[in-house]
């Protein structure tokens, strides 16, 4: 019998990571990754300079932040070890228990709550924005890919342990990002399609330099509800009368 002093994780229990979906129900994951990367990049065009040896470099965007790291799911582990409701808990603690033959949890599915977060929002048109809070970690964005690698089967070739390598793409408010300087003019007519976070407001801005144009695109696309933009429909953008 042990004697000693006591875990110090038992009295305050470990934070897990959790991932909360913009209009559903956040949920942890069942152990935390073991390291995390941020990354980002800028972008710089390059043409050729007349009579020089050397290009000519422009700065021509900045980029999203990346964050990736790898999960790990084990539906065979003891309930004080893994994160999520009461209810998990006392479900990994009475499987645990259990012979290998008699596991009953299959892995799939917790690791199924992170694979359908690329799923499509049948409503928004768009997978659902997330955030995802760890202590000081704090990220909103979306999963753009999760490979999911099953490692171990119980006797009847159900899956209990898989790796999930997932990478997610910082999404910012086109309000709170810096709206570029309209690249054509505003007497010719032109044609767009909406890209996610798109509004009217926002391209207006971006199209015309002028936020309150909005309503000449919505009235030259017959939009009855300028909210409502769905993601690749093609717009086209009216001529402004001088």
């Amino acid at each position: 019998m042990y004697v000693g002093p006591t875990n110090a994780n038992a009295l305050m229990p470990l934070e897990k990571l959790t991932i909360e979906p913009e209009g559903g129900k956040a949920f942890q994951v069942l152990y935390n990754p073991a390291q995390y990367s941020q990354s980002r990049m800028v972008r710089y065009a390059q043409s050729q300079g007349i009579s020089t040896n050397t290009p000519v470099v422009q700065f021509a965007g900045g980029g999203m932040e990346t964050l990736q790291f790898r999960l790990f799911f084990d539906s065979m582990s003891a309930g004080s070890e893994v994160g999520g409701s009461m209810g998990d808990k006392m479900k990994f603690e009475a499987n645990s228990a259990l012979p290998s033959t008699g596991k009953y949890i299959d892995v799939r599915t917790y690791t199924n709550k992170v694979y359908k977060l690329m799923e499509i929002d049948p409503d928004k048109h768009v997978p659902p924005l997330l955030k995802l809070k760890w202590s000081s970690l704090q990220f909103t964005g979306h999963l753009v890919r999760c490979a999911q690698s099953f490692v171990k089967f119980n006797e009847q070739g159900m899956p209990v342990r898989a790796w999930l390598d997932c990478v997610f793409q910082e999404f910012i408010a086109p309000m709170k990002a810096n709206l570029p300087r309209p690249l054509e003019s505003p007497d010719t007519t032109k044609y767009r399609t909406v890209r996610q976070g798109d509004s009217l407001w926002a391209l207006a801005a971006r199209e015309y330099g002028q936020p309150g144009q909005w309503r000449a695109i919505a009235g030259a696309n017959g939009l009855a509800n300028p909210r409502c933009l769905r993601t690749g429909e093609r717009l086209v953008l009216p001529a402004l009368k001088k």
